[in-house]
């Protein structure tokens, strides 16, 4: 069969081809969508009125800055994004069958969370029904219709994403209302997690580095807890948050404009004696339609007031309520700002890789 014979399937293949290619291609951050295939990897389609008419492509992941950089320097040397109770999941179902009467802060599951570049989890445990939950209630009492879900559920969702990501490292920041004698214990033992616990004497004491991520990593103690509870560091080797960093208000006081200082039970911001800082930004009562615009230049802004209230330290957490909302880049884009000012002095992560083509700004 002659060359002549084959001129027509290269053609049509060609074609075929070029549509299949412009079939998948796909938008760009702050570009139209009709859903979130529209939209590049790491982006969702999403509406933030009243700011858009209309959705756009918005960011959904953080920038994995170990695998992005590396993971040798200190653990303190990074910044993690921090889900506001990360449990407190909009349409969870009722698991003591009451209806659940409280607020969500969350809109999906926490392994979601970690898939998406979270990594640490704010967390209400309580005794409850003879075990310990996770609960978003007032007055250290767990309620049927504020209970969302036994704790050990949670922590399986935070063991099989450790075990299914051995380089990753996972932070669990407790508000602990756990009476029971070693409750907190028997469900760590139960979920799994203790095997991946990194212990209270090799943290730092006197604001010294934290150890190397890479030999936390290589030592597979890729799991830190701080409990709220100061008795517990002894009692159950928690480590007591407040010995070791440092944390600003939390609801509308953590977002006065220009303002950062610390909440009640922390040290002063620029106590350099602890080498943790904890920035909060969530309103007292969580809004999913306002959430998106204050996760913009406003947020942004506060991240540079904290630094300034830490003493030139840049937060080590940022902890925020429906953390994919924005009108863009939001809370990952000012996570990118974070590890690239702890990094390399950058205002994009991204400008610390050599040959990126991100610009550094200072």
């Amino acid at each position: 069969m002659g060359r002549g014979a084959f001129t027509a399937a290269p053609a049509l293949g060609v074609l075929l081809l070029l549509g299949s290619l412009l079939g998948a291609a796909t938008a760009n951050v702050g570009d139209s969508c009709s859903s979130s295939s529209d939209c590049s990897a790491g982006q969702w389609c999403f509406n933030c009125e009243p700011e858009f008419s209309g959705s756009h492509c918005v960011r959904s992941a953080a920038t994995n800055t170990f695998q992005l950089i590396n993971n040798s320097l200190p653990f303190n040397k990074y910044s993690y994004l921090t889900t506001h109770n990360a449990y407190a999941i909009v349409g969870e179902p009722s698991h003591t069958g009451i209806p659940r009467i409280t607020f969500d802060n969350q809109e999906d599951t926490v392994t979601d969370q970690l898939n998406n570049g979270v990594r640490a989890l704010m967390l209400d445990t309580y005794d409850f029904k003879g075990d310990v939950w996770l609960c978003h209630s007032s007055g250290g009492k767990c309620n049927d219709f504020t209970a969302f879900e036994p704790a050990l559920d949670t922590f399986k969702e935070i063991e099989a994403f450790l075990s299914a990501n051995p380089s990753e490292i996972v932070t669990i920041i407790l508000e602990d209302y756990v009476d029971a004698p070693n409750g907190l214990t028997n469900v760590f033992n139960a979920s799994g997690l203790l095997k991946y616990w990194f212990p209270v004497s090799k943290m730092p004491q006197n604001g010294q580095d934290w150890p190397l991520v890479s030999d936390m990593v290589s030592s597979n103690q890729r799991l830190l807890v701080f409990t709220s509870i100061r008795s517990k560091q002894s009692t159950e080797g928690i480590a007591y948050q407040w010995n070791f960093m440092v944390e600003n208000n939390y609801g509308d006081d953590g977002m006065d404009a220009g303002k950062c200082s610390n909440r009640a039970e922390s040290a002063p911001l620029d106590d350099k004696t602890k080498s943790l800082v904890l920035m909060n930004y969530f309103p007292s009562v969580p809004v999913k339609m306002t959430s998106c615009l204050q996760h913009s230049q406003s947020l942004t802004d506060m991240v540079n007031t904290c630094y300034s209230a830490a003493g030139n330290r840049w937060a080590n957490f940022l902890a925020v309520d429906y953390y994919k909302r924005s009108d863009g880049g939001g809370v990952f884009q000012s996570m990118d700002l974070l590890n690239g000012r702890l990094l390399c002095g950058c205002q994009d992560v991204k400008a610390c890789v050599q040959g990126s083509g991100v610009v550094c700004s200072s």
